[in-house]
């Protein structure tokens, strides 16, 4: 009669040895230090790593996440860890899913987040199904993120260490994948504990810079990664101020975004002008005073909640929230509308809320996510 096992550090009640977990791998140090660590801890560790696109610049980026490097990366580490490592191409997915959302978004006149995207419908949807096809137990990823077991089933929680706290990221990770994902760095103090990691176990990328750009955005430059896929994008207009005034022209609304200040070629107008508003369809950008800029409420859909009571089953919630990844949580109250639509207002008005980006929903005390969903423009 087999003897049950107590859980191991992945949860499960069997050794190392008998649990599969596969590790998404983009070839940087953070997913290689989770599948070196579990491939020591003595786990049947399988390394996918996703081609996500093809893009010239980017693949002679250095740090530019799933371009060919990085892909050449994840497979050293494998073969230096004795574990079976694979290349899956998701091009054709990710520009369905990701790019073609984000110039379509960006020419709308919102500031979107494609790596929020890529979370939710590649990494945490395909690849995640590609694991249970490849009959492993969990999924382990790179994201400095915090799975806890709480009551009622697995929770999200922010990083130990706030620095590097994916949460803003993460927000639309559904229950059902919580249940299947691990996320072994999240407990870690800092990134120089990964880096150590990465140096013990001799792995080549332990020096390697981390990513800052959007991997299809290798220079920083939206606007001519836009004018690539949607050429015309860049067709000039005016500059008006909240009354109508012209006050100078654009070379296209795709070279703004809410809240600039630099750059609009406008000067000498005595106070400083932002940009408050961009109208795509007339290729107007409005500028307008500091305070023009200042919003309390927001409307929020394709809300992904992960309380343990339903969404809609009181007319308002207390909470922390993030309108930017860069940007602390602040005190706001949400109430509901459907199930994945509500009205989020802030005690206290924060400038430069833009349609495209994440509200994400903090418990007011603690470090739980509660979820969170997508600034739009409202009806």
């Amino acid at each position: 009669m087999r003897t049950e096992f107590p859980l191991n550090s992945l949860g499960f009640a069997k050794p190392p040895s008998e649990t599969r977990v596969v590790v998404a791998m983009s070839g940087g140090v953070d997913s290689s230090v989770v599948a070196a660590q579990l491939a020591e801890e003595g786990y049947d560790v399988v390394g996918v790593t996703l081609q996500l696109y093809d893009h010239g610049a980017a693949l002679a980026k250095k740090g530019a996440c799933c371009a060919g490097q990085d892909i050449h990366d994840a497979r050293r580490v494998a073969e230096a860890m004795g574990f079976p490592h694979y290349v899956l191409d998701y091009e054709n997915t990710f520009r369905e899913a990701v790019i073609d959302e984000f110039a379509d978004a960006y020419l709308a006149g919102a500031t979107p987040v494609p790596c929020i995207r890529c979370n939710e419908r590649v990494k945490f949807k395909d690849l995640l199904e590609t694991a249970k096809d490849l009959e492993a137990d969990c999924m382990a990823t790179g994201h400095y993120i915090q799975r806890k077991m709480g009551e009622n089933g697995p929770e999200l929680h922010s990083a130990a260490d706030p620095n590097r706290d994916q949460s803003y990221f993460l927000f639309s990770t559904t229950p059902e994948q919580l249940a299947y994902l691990r996320f072994p760095l999240g407990h870690l103090a800092s990134k120089a504990e990964t880096r150590a990691l990465a140096a013990k176990y001799g792995l080549a990328v332990a020096d390697k810079p981390d990513s800052q750009d959007i991997c299809f955005v290798p220079n920083g430059n939206y606007a001519s990664v836009i004018e690539k896929l949607r050429p015309g994008a860049a067709d000039p207009g005016e500059i008006v101020d909240m009354a109508g005034n012209v006050l100078g022209t654009h070379k296209g609304v795709i070279h703004y975004t809410i809240g600039q200040r630099r750059g609009l070629g406008i000067g000498g107008l005595g106070d400083p002008l932002y940009v408050v508003k961009l109208e795509p369809d007339s290729r107007r950008v409005i500028v307008g005073p500091k305070e023009a800029l200042s919003t309390r409420i927001i409307p929020v859909r394709e809300i992904n909640w992960l309380g343990d009571a339903p969404f809609e089953s009181q007319p308002e919630w207390q909470v922390l929230v993030r309108v930017r990844s860069t940007r602390p949580p602040r005190p706001a109250v949400i109430r509901p509308i459907s199930a994945t639509e509500a009205e989020v207002e802030l005690l206290s008005p924060e400038e430069g809320v833009s349609p495209g980006q994440a509200c994400v929903f903090y418990a007011p005390e603690g470090t739980r996510i509660l979820g969170g969903g997508w600034i739009w423009k409202g009806r």
